[in-house]
């Protein structure tokens, strides 16, 4: 039997080509396990925003793959969703497309004495991003000190 990180990507490699085929962005493939059940979670985003509509049809798609490769190996619960507005940002191309808005950044090293930054992305470069920080602080980030970043929510 397969361990559950080694099941999570061989279902990674088996939805992303549909994703693709139907123009969505194959963000995340979550697999929680209770009781001997499965809860699959697949989360899609698009330009302009992921409908119930696309849930639906992606849900659709992912349903008729798994009952041919049958790559769970008990019952499970398929939920597909978008990202929703407390996404993680994980790579240059998630703060790229986000910059202008608000982002909650934890570092793992400490920059100027803290860990923890909300700030406005002002650019997405190759190895950082930077962040427009109350006080018109202006601070870049390299990624792989990056342990946890979000959207912020503006109210």
């Amino acid at each position: 039997m397969m361990n559950i990180e080694a099941l999570k990507e061989r279902l990674r490699e088996l939805i992303l080509p549909i994703m693709d085929a139907m123009g969505y962005e194959l963000q995340d493939v979550e697999l929680l396990g209770k009781g001997g059940r499965f809860l699959l979670r697949v989360i899609i985003d698009k330009d302009g925003g992921v409908t119930l509509n696309d849930c639906e049809k992606a849900s659709r798609e992912i349903e008729a793959m798994l009952d041919v490769e049958d790559p769970i190996p008990s019952s499970y619960v398929l939920e597909v969703s978008s990202p929703g507005l407390d996404r993680p940002l994980r790579d240059p191309g998630d703060f790229n497309k986000y910059v202008g808005n608000m982002a909650r950044v934890i570092t793992y090293e400490p920059i100027e004495n803290q860990t923890f930054f909300v700030g406005k992305i002002i650019e997405a470069r190759e190895t950082d991003v930077v962040l427009l920080l109350p006080k018109e602080r202006i601070i870049a980030i390299t990624y792989s000190n990056i342990s946890k970043a979000r959207l912020e929510i503006e109210f």
